[in-house]
């Protein structure tokens, strides 16, 4: 029995078959694309639970399919690249890349970053309640336990934190976190995200100075854990 179906999207033959070994030796089931145009055709037929997907295609931008693919297509998606730079890892987690992982990378990194993406996604799908240790996030009421004792957080506060959880394990970017909560206009806006983040960890933390919940990702976002 597979874990799961996994599209590889990467126009390296050597590195397909590096990636192919080595899931299918952890009992997944693998499909793969040379170009961004058969990878988007095989998602769209085969609706695999994983892609992998590099940026330097040869028919088009690696950005253009990841926000073709997010158009349509919920399940994760982990950019493997060798463009390692901080403006293209916030450009692809802005377009919607549930992971980014550098080339060379460590298979063993691959196949830990695989299973929780995985597992986020199943647990996003399964409920609306979230736990996180002591704090417990239920969606479907807006209530947020801590120590079975309800918080009490401001409107804004709670969005933030949903938005958080929700895509747990994701590092999302100060700019996308503005835009879903304030509007694409307050995108510049990143000390007033700070403020509020600094707020809602007071709230949810045992200790806010060492966070255990919400985990800043310097120079590019949050992510919750």
């Amino acid at each position: 029995m597979t874990k799961g179906e996994i599209l590889i999207i990467d126009d390296e033959p050597q590195i397909r078959k590096l990636l192919q070994i080595s899931l299918e030796s952890n009992d997944y089931k693998v499909i793969q694309a040379s170009t961004g145009t058969e990878g988007i055709h095989l998602a769209a037929n085969h609706s695999p639970d994983l892609i992998i997907l590099d940026l330097g295609l040869p028919d088009k931008a690696g950005h253009e399919v990841l926000k073709e693919l997010r158009e349509w297509f919920e399940k994760p998606i982990i950019i493997l690249s060798v463009q390692n730079e901080e403006q293209d890892i916030i450009k692809a987690l802005d377009n919607g890349a549930t992971d980014y992982l550098a080339k060379p990378f460590r298979t063993g990194e691959l196949m830990a970053r695989i299973r929780s993406s995985l597992r986020m996604n199943q647990n996003a799908e399964c409920s609306p309640v979230i736990v996180s240790g002591s704090l417990v996030i239920d969606l479907s009421t807006r209530n947020v336990l801590k120590n079975t004792v309800l918080l009490k957080l401001t409107s804004t506060e709670y969005n933030i934190l949903a938005l958080l959880a929700k895509n747990q394990g994701k590092v999302l970017t100060h700019q996308y976190i503005l835009k879903e909560i304030w509007g694409i206009g307050a995108q510049k806006e990143t000390q007033y995200l700070r403020v509020f983040v600094a707020q809602l960890r007071k709230k949810i933390e045992d200790n806010p100075n060492t966070p255990h919940h919400i985990i800043t990702q310097s120079g590019v976002g949050y992510r919750f854990t």
